[in-house]
This record gives structure tokens, C-alpha cells and sequence, in this order.
């Protein structure tokens, strides 16, 4: 009887339906995460260009985005970000782990993936401790080429370069992948 006991308490801990490590519910609840954080950054954007078109959508994403990653962050104990290979903003410069799924989501693009479906999931170990990873892909709309495309106004050009001295994130056409949200959920 000791036996079965102990047998089954060890199947009960090693299921990966009761790990916490459970790969299916973290993704679940970082797409949710992810809704959230491009909804309300997406609400704040559509207000600024209403209100005051691009020039003033540019302070948005400047000024709110940032304060939007550390509201959700700060909600959940985990690290919410966006981040790119082009980058606007270098506080989102890609870590190595980042760059690899970044680089990955554009192979699968080339081959020919539907971009809105690139995600990517992994249990990551390093520096003593383990994290759940999470990305999500960013696609360019047709509305954002109007600040991250070929041929921008001049005066967004001057806010840009203004904010964003060093910036990559234009060249862009509707379909490309802009970048791609970041979820890290620290395990221990």
C-alpha cells in the first residue's frame, strides 16, 4: 500500500497538468496578456491620431507604451515588453533568445507561414534559474507605415529622429513583421 502511495503522489507531481511549468496554460495566459497590453496601446494610438494625427501618435508610443508594458508587468510579476530587429527604441533591444525567435519568425514568413500565427513558446534555463519565454509576433498594419513606412511625412520624419535618434523602424509595408511582444514569467 506504501508503495502505490508513493507511486502515485509521483505521478501526481510529475504531470505536467499540475507542473508549474505547464506550457499550454503560460502561453494561454500570455496571448491573453499580450490582447490586453496591444488593445490598450492600440486604444491610446487611435485617440492621438484622432485628437492629433501621427505627430502626436509618435509622443503615444514614445511616453504610454512603455507605462502600458509596466502596468502589465507590474500586474503579474513578469516582464512585458515589445521589442524588434529594426528598432525605434533602444530600451527594446532584442536579448539573444529574443533575436534567435525573432530571426526564426522571419524564416517561417519567408517560407511562406501566415505572420499573424508566429508565436513561440520555450521553458528557458541560464544564470540559475528558469523562465517561461513567450513572443508573439507584431504585424505592420497599413496605418502604421504611416510612421514606420517608406515614404513618411516630413514633419513625422522630425518627430522621429527628434524622440528616436538612432532609429531603424521604418522601410516597413503593411504585412511585414514589425517586432514582436516579449513575455518573460520567471519559474523560481
Amino acid at each position: 500500500m506504501r508503495v502505490f502511495l508513493a507511486v502515485l503522489v509521483l505521478l501526481v507531481v510529475l504531470n505536467p497538468a499540475f507542473a508549474d511549468d505547464d506550457v499550454a496554460a503560460r502561453t494561454a495566459a500570455s496571448r491573453d496578456v499580450i490582447k490586453s497590453f496591444a488593445g490598450a496601446l492600440k486604444e491610446q494610438l487611435s485617440l492621438a491620431m484622432a485628437d492629433g494625427g501621427p505627430v502626436a501618435a509618435i509622443e503615444v508610443c514614445n511616453l504610454a507604451a512603455p507605462g502600458i508594458a509596466q502596468a502589465e508587468s507590474s500586474a503579474r510579476g513578469w516582464q512585458v515588453g515589445r521589442t524588434s530587429l529594426k528598432l525605434r527604441n533602444p530600451d527594446n533591444a532584442p536579448d539573444g533568445w529574443e533575436m534567435a525567435v525573432l530571426q526564426d519568425f522571419e524564416a517561417r514568413k519567408a517560407a511562406g507561414a501566415d505572420p499573424k500565427t508566429l508565436d513561440h513558446a520555450e521553458i528557458v534555463a541560464g544564470d540559475g534559474h528558469r523562465d517561461f519565454r513567450y513572443m508573439k509576433a507584431i504585424i505592420t498594419q497599413e496605418v502604421c507605415t504611416t510612421c514606420h513606412g517608406s515614404s513618411i511625412a516630413p514633419e513625422i520624419v522630425a518627430q522621429l529622429d527628434a524622440l528616436y535618434p538612432g532609429d531603424q523602424a521604418r522601410g516597413f509595408a503593411a504585412g511585414d513583421i514589425r517586432g514582436a511582444f516579449t513575455i518573460v514569467q520567471p519559474l523560481e
